[in-house]
């Protein structure tokens, strides 16, 4: 089994997971890998950071910046992808964010597929760790406009009761103004920006090729 990987790295609610389902990828969603909202050292909206005792849990939705990479787990997710890629399973958690909380463990398994997806907004921080290892396939983000991004946002945010609407709503506003300068920094880390037809069709070919892709000659995935 070598299997690679495709990064999608997409402003959150922009609509990946959909598509994704309708073409049949494997998926591996790396919103399971956040760390639990009491634990010390993590990232809060003014800056600072949780001290020894972490904060309480019902300070944790207000308090903490959940988008901020420092509030994931780069190292269990990077380990999840290597297993993907050399065996075709591995154990992941199962993250609660209305609980800000892991919530149990289960098992995945892409089969013999040769190329499958880790999604979401923290997958850029792991592009140049999965090009080093020669597990990349490709590393894409997608470009929609903003009020539509927000809007799915939301809507999904409230269909799956993920936080109280006041949280929803500020968040959002933070995550519109600053949805542009993300995407920057998101290709600087080696996404390539796609709309959301082409990211459809490439990762469709992807997906269904009986072959693992080469690397292309410059170097990007």
């Amino acid at each position: 089994m070598s299997a690679r990987v495709i990064l999608l790295t997409d402003p959150s609610g922009s609509g990946k997971t959909s598509p994704l389902r309708r073409i049949g990828a494997r998926r591996l969603n790396l919103d399971e890998f956040y760390s639990d909202g009491t634990e010390p050292g993590m990232p809060l909206l003014d800056g600072e950071v949780s001290g020894p005792q972490g904060v309480r849990p019902d300070e944790a939705m207000s308090r903490i910046d959940w988008d901020h990479p420092a509030s994931w787990d780069a190292e269990r997710a990077m380990a999840a992808i290597r297993e993907l890629c050399a065996a075709g399973g591995t154990r992941v958690p199962v993250y609660s964010l209305p609980d800000n909380a892991t919530r149990g463990h289960r098992d995945l398994d892409i089969g013999q597929a040769p190329v499958f997806v880790a999604e979401e907004i923290f997958a850029s921080e792991l592009v140049e760790r999965c090009r080093a290892e020669g597990l990349i396939a490709e590393a894409l983000v997608l470009r929609r406009p903003r009020a539509q991004t927000w809007w799915f946002r939301l809507r999904r945010d409230l269909s799956e009761h993920r936080k109280p609407l006041p949280v929803l709503l500020t968040r959002g506003l933070r995550l519109a103004r600053s949805e542009r300068e993300r995407i920057d920094r998101w290709v600087a880390q080696g996404c390539r920006p796609v709309s959301r037809r082409e990211r459809e069709a490439l990762t469709t070919r992807l997906i269904a090729s009986p072959g693992v892709p080469e690397p292309r000659a410059d170097g990007a995935a």
